[in-house]
């Protein structure tokens, strides 16, 4: 996923939030949606190979619709949003799925998901016509709060702002600050799968219990996302307002969310810290 992410932030800024989300979302929900075809082991990784490289669109996306729709200063906290955005996800899928497998078999809930992907297009399409600069629904006042907000340095003085540094992918790669995000990512993002991932099994295989029983319990480590994401967010955009800059908020969050105990349990229920 993270390599297809990269591919996916070129396509975004070769096609625009509104197309590139439009692509990802489209294709997640097709493959989504051709998971209930499924016949066997290959079939069915094809499908699920599909879903992740559809998905890891929108991960780069919604970062660029932030920097594209809030002035820098509110940046941290809209990205913690939508952070939680995932976390909310979970916590109202696993209920929800887990009430819908007790009506239909597992092939319709996967279209019914897909189908709901699909339909989320529709006031997507709508609602984001452009980027704010020429948005026709926002007022002259919220466009000047948002690109004045939103503007670099005049080095030269000559009353337009300098363009942003927009290097190559091989530059990029040539400074440490982008190995620094790259490793952190690395690093914290396995254990966010990890919870996704095991814990349905870990309940079913310690605790017996079915896929209902598993939605009314599985989304309860998601409410503890949710409001990380909202107090990181919120704590980036305090310490840069009270003027730290932004090169020390980040590594703070970064180590803050570094130093944690991840709990894992055991097969008998016992839990360790590692």
């Amino acid at each position: 996923m993270p390599l297809v992410q990269a591919i996916f932030g070129k396509i975004f800024d070769k096609l625009g939030t509104r197309i590139g989300f439009t692509l990802s979302i489209g294709f997640w929900s097709i493959a989504t949606a051709m998971h209930a075809f499924a016949k066997g082991v290959v079939s069915l990784s094809i499908f699920r190979s599909l879903l992740g490289i559809s998905e890891a669109g929108n991960w780069p996306g919604a970062a660029k619709g932030n920097a594209e729709w809030f002035p820098t200063k509110e940046r941290a906290f809209a990205q913690g949003l939508f952070n939680s955005g995932a976390a909310i996800g979970g916590i109202i899928a696993f209920p929800v799925i887990g009430l819908l497998s007790v009506h239909f078999n597992w092939q319709y809930i996967f279209i019914l998901v897909g189908a709901l992907g699909l339909l989320w297009l529709i006031p997507w399409w709508i609602l984001v016509k452009s980027p704010p600069k020429k948005h026709p629904w926002i007022t002259d006042e919220e466009r000047v709060y948002i690109l004045t907000g939103q503007k670099n340095q005049d080095a030269d003085e000559d009353g337009d702002f300098d363009e942003g540094y927009n290097p190559t992918t091989a530059k990029m790669l040539k400074h440490k600050e982008s190995w620094g995000v790259i490793i952190a990512s690395a690093a914290l993002d396995p254990i966010w799968w990890v919870v996704c991932f095991w814990i349905p099994i870990y309940l079913n295989e310690v605790y017996g219990m079915d896929v209902k029983s598993i939605g009314f319990y599985a989304w309860v480590p998601y409410v503890g996302a949710m409001i990380g994401a909202w107090f990181g967010g919120l704590l980036a955009q305090n310490r840069i307002k009270v003027g730290w800059t932004v090169n020390k908020t980040r590594k703070v969050c970064n180590h803050t969310g570094m130093c944690h105990y991840v709990t894992c349990f055991t097969r008998d229920g016992k839990s360790r810290r590692t």
